[in-house]
């Protein structure tokens, strides 16, 4: 194999592939990237037998051919590469090494055979729609930071992505961590109907949201009861899926919370932030309370002192006092795109309803704290 790449096309490429890799592997050919290149094309793998990424970029081929080399140590080099270098890589099946030359620097790394390298079959995915990608970000976006990070409940690690039937049919994601709850909901794409409810790994999210930042076209989304994959401007991602049942979460959606607020979003996420300053870290508790036209915000902390802001509002209801976690409420808040916030409550110890005034396809459920 030999050929020649733009060291920034390259570096892009390997930094897409190798955020995979993890870092610890028992098995050595999982570190490594594959390299293959024919027909003017450049093709890099990377995988960790739950996610693969392909992604193929125009070079230089002078001579086609294949190995796989240290993903981490790989995108290192090119990344100390000068800005605008040539990168010339040669592969010779005699030495079973992988030749780097840019300029005055030359590297030889150690490869293993590409036939080891696992190749992650798909098998059918019967299910086939496009989304602009600008769409399946918002999704993502919107609900990500709801994902639960607790392990013994597997199945509320990823987002649950799945149809909705009425009168409008729905994409919907939903993450929860049984504290918050996210939801947003796109129009039902051609090819998406009758797809199965999958749980979308956090992992796949994450790198999926690295791979798609930036792109304004269609992203093709091809499902099964097992995988999913996303292709896009030369890159295919495909990912296992959680395999677990997602709760009932329409469950928790409160319905008839009556005491409604409107405040101006920014400010309420900047005061909720100045007073949360005072919390503990454990705890982070802000306790809420409103009355006519007015909330006040309160924190206090035994060890570091308490803390009061107000805010004028639009609340006419009963006057109520609750509490949250501060961080909760802030990660909620930061998605909220328009001026105003509504929250929808019932009693202290029930769940709040959230959304944006501007944009009524999200919703987020924040469960009380004692304070």
């Amino acid at each position: 194999m030999k050929i020649t790449i733009e060291r920034g096309a390259l570096l892009k490429s390997l930094n897409h592939v190798q955020s995979v890799v993890e870092r610890r592997n028992t098995i050595p050919i999982l570190s490594n990237v594959l390299i293959r290149a024919d027909q003017g094309q450049l093709s890099l793998t990377a995988t960790d037998l739950d996610i693969e990424v392909v992604e193929s970029i125009d070079a230089d081929v002078a001579q086609a051919g294949g190995t796989t080399a240290s993903a981490h140590t790989l995108y290192d080099i090119v990344r100390k590469l000068p800005d605008g270098a040539q990168v010339e890589l040669v592969y010779g099946a005699d030495d079973g090494r992988l030749t780097l030359q840019a300029g005055h620097s030359r590297f030889a790394l150690q490869c293993l055979p590409q036939e080891d390298f696992p190749a992650m079959s798909a098998g059918e995915l019967p299910h086939r729609f496009d989304l602009p990608a600008a769409a399946l970000a918002r999704l993502m976006d919107k609900t990500r930071f709801a994902i639960s990070t607790e392990e013994t409940r597997y199945y509320l690690n990823g987002i649950y992505l799945h149809t909705v039937e009425g009168d409008e049919p729905m994409l919907r994601a939903v993450a929860t961590d049984g504290h918050r709850l996210a939801q947003a909901d796109y129009p039902l794409p051609d090819g998406a109907a009758g797809m199965p409810g999958i749980i979308v790994p956090r992992k796949t999210v994450q790198e999926l949201q690295k791979l798609a930042e930036g792109q304004d076209g269609l992203i093709h989304v091809s499902v099964s009861d097992t995988k999913i994959r996303f292709e896009f401007a030369g890159v295919v991602l495909t990912s296992k899926l959680i395999d677990g049942t997602f709760p009932d979460y329409e469950r928790v959606i409160p319905k008839d919370n009556d005491k409604m607020l409107e405040v101006e979003g920014k400010r309420f996420a900047q005061a909720v932030d100045r007073v949360s300053t005072i919390s503990t870290e454990k705890s982070r508790a802000v306790k809420i309370h409103l009355e006519d036209g007015k909330l006040t915000l309160s924190v206090n902390n035994p060890d570091s002192g308490s803390a009061v802001e107000e805010l004028a509002v639009d609340y006419s209801a009963d006057p109520i006092e609750i509490g949250f976690n501060a961080r909760y409420l802030l990660d909620i808040a930061s998605q909220l795109d328009g001026e105003r916030a509504l929250f929808a409550m019932a009693d202290s110890g029930s769940p709040t309803l959230i959304r944006d005034s501007e944009d009524a396809s999200a919703i987020y459920v924040l469960m009380p704290m004692r304070v």
